[in-house]
Order: structure tokens, then C-alpha cells, then sequence
């Protein structure tokens, strides 16, 4: 490395170092970690009268954020289709949600959602609400049959029910 090239990392270091300090100063609270877990948007849609709603995921997305979670949403690539007639990205299907894009994500065509969903949670460490019990994904996901790890619920007249 160049003395030109190891000065500027070193600024750049610093600089975090300083920016961390500033941010967990004394009297300063650190923004404490949030609940991990996700939300399994294409079978949560369906909870209400088992007709696919936005309505109803959003309702169980704010149940969660007032229980403490900050959840995060995955839908199929279909998804955007059952519930308005079209394709919807990830920022689409966040914006009717009212969520920041980065809670939200609709797997890319062709990809298996249940694999991409149960493959995100371990790697997060994070719980699933959804009704389904991914038999067929046990075997390469045993937390699955791990009490507590799949949240099951209901939206019945507006109303959520998650046995958390």
C-alpha cells in the first residue's frame, strides 16, 4: 500500500471511530435491536375470509410493530398479482403497507419463495408468522417443528389473533 493509500484509510477509520463515539455518548440511548421476525406475506393475505388482501397483512405487520417487532415482509413473485391484478415490486407492495422498502421483499421469478423465506429467517435468527407448516421443507429446515418458531393467527373482522 501507498503512504498516500494508508493515510486515507486511517482517516477513514478514525472518522468512524469518532462517529461512533458521538452516537454512544454518555446520555446518548443506543437504538436498542428489535425482535427478529418476518412476516409470510403470501399466506398471511389470505387470513381474512381466505380472499388475498393487503389489508390483512398490514393489519398483522402493525400488530407486530406495536408488540415490538420490526418485521419483515416476503411475498411471491405472484403476490402482486392476486391482490391488484399486477405485478408489484418490493417498493410497490411496502408503499401500500406504508413499511420502508428495505422491510419488504418480493422473490425474484421462478425462485421458491418457501425456501428463500425459511432460508432468510435462519440466517437472521428470526421467527415466521404464516400458517403453513412447510412439511416439505423439514427435513433442510428442522426449526420448523421447533415450538414457537412458526407463528400461527387469524384475521377474522379486522381482528389479528397470533398465538406468539
Amino acid at each position: 500500500m501507498t503512504m498516500g493509500v494508508t493515510i486515507i484509510v486511517i482517516g477513514v477509520a478514525l472518522m468512524a471511530v469518532l462517529l461512533v463515539g458521538l452516537l454512544l455518548r454518555p446520555g446518548r440511548v443506543a437504538e436498542p435491536e428489535l425482535p427478529r421476525i418476518l412476516v409470510d406475506g403470501s399466506n398471511v393475505m389470505f387470513w381474512d375470509d381466505e380472499t388475498p388482501k393487503i389489508e390483512t397483512v398490514s393489519r398483522v405487520v402493525w400488530v407486530l410493530r406495536d408488540q415490538g417487532y420490526k418485521p419483515g415482509v416476503i411475498f411471491d413473485a405472484s403476490a402482486g398479482y392476486k391482490i391488484v391484478g399486477r405485478y408489484q415490486d418490493d417498493a410497490e407492495l411496502a408503499a401500500l403497507l406504508d413499511l420502508p422498502a428495505e422491510q419488504v421483499l418480493v422473490v425474484p421469478k421462478g425462485t421458491i419463495a418457501d425456501t428463500y423465506l425459511l432460508g432468510a429467517a435462519r440466517d437472521l435468527g428470526a421467527r415466521i408468522v404464516t400458517n403453513d407448516k412447510y412439511r416439505d421443507w423439514a427435513k433442510d429446515f428442522p426449526e420448523v417443528r421447533r415450538p414457537g418458531h412458526l407463528i400461527r393467527g387469524a384475521v377474522k373482522k379486522g381482528k389479528v389473533r397470533l398465538e406468539v
